[in-house]
Order: structure tokens, then C-alpha cells, then sequence
């Protein structure tokens, strides 16, 4: 449904819903309107049960420890204000986290007196070993929790975070995985990872509507969740529990539109029809192009010396001297092209995403774009 007179190169984002999934999005909301009292109050709890049972299905976790939220951003609100923090604790995150994720936790270690430790993860990333060593000059004996990206939004490193969760495992410290990017972007297997709290979005890489997010919290630590809504689901033996406070707390607060989150079915459905693994490798090969190509015409240091270390969505490097916020705005009213760019850590950034809806010769063109920029800002 994307505006054809525009080239979409921003799709990490806010992703882009297919027409199908749209569809099926616009059928839940007409379902809704037509009867709201059997909607809300009969058959919703059955409805997401199914969805769950769909989501965990495709990221190979038990559906009852997954809730849908609506975005990351909100589960991560959920478990920061939910782990009752002391002036003794630590939080650890990397410099790559998302800006709204960040704020977070700078609010709520205020709120505490606790203290949020920020580690410089540096770039090039050359291995996985040196990001962890990096990170773990970090943990301290006062750790409490380990905050990382699965894929970072500003630098699109994926991070390894599955040996993060096994090493902070062994060492007693709770593990959070920030995986709004990761889903429909790379595979994701949430009982390899091991992480105690995993939040996602599927309204981002997954192609599910706008609203559609995630929260994954190991069964044993679910005792540590509190409704960030005190609602119809607390307490949990409230008239329509589903017999987990879990599920209880954060499903049941109040009279809201769950079509996104029903969606997610239909959306999941759509990547198997069209063999989406198929379809993210191709747009890999394309993305490593741009890279190569952008490597030449600056002439600057790339972000990855590997491959792997990307995936759909890459931080491309620009000149030092380039006016980040006047180059977006060019590119978009010049050349019709939608892609942010900013500053990362005072790091000029474009961040280049390739979806399946994209074409070799939008890159080009793109790539024509910002050389024809440089030059004239030269």
C-alpha cells in the first residue's frame, strides 16, 4: 500500500503492511463493530489464545509466555517498571540501544536511585568475542540486568545474543532482549536464546499492521511481572482469567482495538506463501552491494567487516562534514527517496533498509542520489 511516487528505503522503521494482511486487519475491526459485547467479552480471549499459539509457533516458544503489546518500546516499560529496583542495583546496556528504550531506563534508574551503565561497544564490529569482551568490562558485582539489542536500531548490528543470555545465565544476572527489528528480519528461536525477558515487534520486518508488539518473559520469572495497567485482569482470578497472572495482567486492561495484534496470524501466513527466507536472502545480496558501493564513493571505514553482522538494514557511513538533517530532507524532496539519516555517537549515519518490495534500481538511484549530494555539498 505504499505510495508509489516514493522510494521506501525506511522500512525498519515502521515496516510496511502487505494488502492481504491489511485486509484481514480492516476484517477484525469490521468483526468488532458489528457485535462489540461478543467480541470483547466472549470471544476475544479465544481469538488471541490462537494468535499466540500462531507467534509462538514461528519464534519456537510456549504461547503462554507470550503476550501481545503494543510495540517493544511498551514491553520494555513493563519489565523496567516491574523489576523494583534498589540504589544497590545495575542496569547494563550498549551504546547501539534504541533512543525510546534508553529513556526508559534513564527514567525509571532516576526514579530508583539505581544506576544505568552505558558500555561503549565500538566500530568496526570485527567478532563476536570482541563485543563480548566489551560488554562485559561493564558487569560489575552489582549487575542486575543486561539490556541488548537482537538487531540495534541506529547501527543495525546483530548482536550475539545468545551467548550474552548463556554467559550472564552463569553469572546470576537476569538477561533483556530488545528484539524490535529481529522478527521476519533473521530467524528467531526465543528457547535457543534464552533470554528472561524478550520484547519483538511484528509490525516492523514481520509485515504485521501497526500495533502489533510482543512480550516474551521465561516461566520463572513471571512472578516479577506487575500489570503496568491495573485493570479486569487483576486480580488473576478475576471473572475471565485465562489461569496465568501473566497473561491476566497485561491482556486484560480495558476495552482496546486487538485487530493488529489478531493480525499477526495472517501476516505469518503471508511470509510462508511468498518463501520469505528466500526473499531475505535476496535482499541481503543487494543490501552488500550498496554497502560495497557506498565504501567506494566515500571512501570511509564500513561499519561491518562481515557479512554476517547485518542482515535487511545497514548503517551506512557519510562524510564527517555532511549536514545530516539537510541531506534527509533533500533526498526526499529532490528525489522522492524516504531514508533516514542522523548522527550516531556523533557518527554520520544513513541507515539503508531493503524490504522485498524493493528493486535493484531504487538502489542504484539511490546510490546516483548521494553521490550527486556529496558532490554539490563539496
Amino acid at each position: 500500500m505504499l505510495d508509489p511516487d516514493i522510494i521506501f528505503l525506511n522500512h525498519g522503521s515502521y515496516g510496511a503492511t502487505p494488502v492481504p494482511v491489511f485486509e484481514e486487519y480492516r476484517d477484525w475491526q469490521i468483526k468488532l463493530e458489528r457485535q462489540p459485547v461478543l467480541f470483547l467479552g466472549r470471544e476475544l480471549q479465544n481469538y488471541l489464545k490462537h494468535a499466540r499459539e500462531c507467534l509462538g509457533k514461528y519464534l519456537n516458544a510456549d504461547p503462554d509466555d507470550l503476550v501481545y503489546v503494543p510495540n517493544a518500546t511498551f514491553g520494555v516499560n513493563i519489565v523496567a517498571r516491574s523489576l523494583n529496583l534498589t540504589p544497590d542495583d545495575e542496569i547494563l546496556m550498549t551504546n547501539h540501544e534504541y533512543g525510546a528504550c534508553e529513556n526508559t531506563w534513564w527514567f525509571i534508574c532516576e526514579k530508583t536511585r539505581s544506576r544505568l551503565r552505558r558500555q561503549q561497544i565500538t566500530l568496526p564490529v570485527n567478532d563476536e568475542q570482541e563485543i563480548m569482551e566489551q560488554l562485559w568490562q561493564g558487569v560489575t558485582d552489582r549487575t542486575r540486568l543486561i539490556f541488548v539489542s537482537h538487531v540495534s536500531s541506529p547501527t543495525a548490528i546483530t548482536f550475539p545474543v545468545e551467548r550474552i543470555c548463556a554467559r550472564a545465565r552463569q553469572c546470576g544476572i537476569l538477561t533483556f532482549v530488545d528484539g524490535a527489528h529481529a522478527p521476519g528480519q533473521i530467524n528467531v528461536d526465543l528457547q535457543a536464546i534464552g533470554a528472561d525477558f524478550y520484547v519483538g515487534n511484528c509490525h516492523k520486518w514481520m509485515l504485521a499492521p501497526k500495533g502489533a508488539g510482543f512480550i516474551h518473559v521465561r516461566r520463572e520469572n513471571q512472578t516479577l511481572i506487575e500489570p503496568i495497567i491495573v485493570s479486569w485482569g487483576w486480580p488473576a482470578a478475576a471473572e475471565h482469567s485465562t489461569g496465568s497472572p501473566f497473561l491476566d495482567y497485561l491482556q486484560n486492561w480495558g476495552t482496546r482495538d486487538h485487530a493488529a495484534s489478531l493480525s499477526v496470524p495472517a501476516a505469518i501466513h503471508f511470509l510462508g506463501d511468498y518463501k520469505w527466507e528466500e526473499i531475505q536472502r535476496s535482499c541481503h545480496a543487494m543490501l552488500a552491494g550498496v554497502i560495497e558501493a557506498m565504501g567506494e564513493l566515500t571512501g570511509l571505514e564500513k561499519v561491518y567487516s562481515r557479512s554476517s553482522f547485518y542482515q535487511q538494514m545497514a548503517a551506512l557511513t557519510l562524510p564527517e562534514q555532511v549536514d545530516v538533517v539537510h541531506m534527509k530532507e533533500h533526498l526526499y524532496n529532490k528525489n522522492r527517496i524516504e531514508i533516514p539519516c542522523y548522527r550516531w555517537e556523533e557518527r554520520p549515519i544513513m541507515r539503508l533498509s531493503v524490504q522485498g518490495y524493493n528493486t535493484q534500481q531504487e538502489l542504484q538511484y539511490l546510490l546516483s542520489a548521494v553521490e550527486q549530494y556529496l558532490k554539490q555539498a563539496a
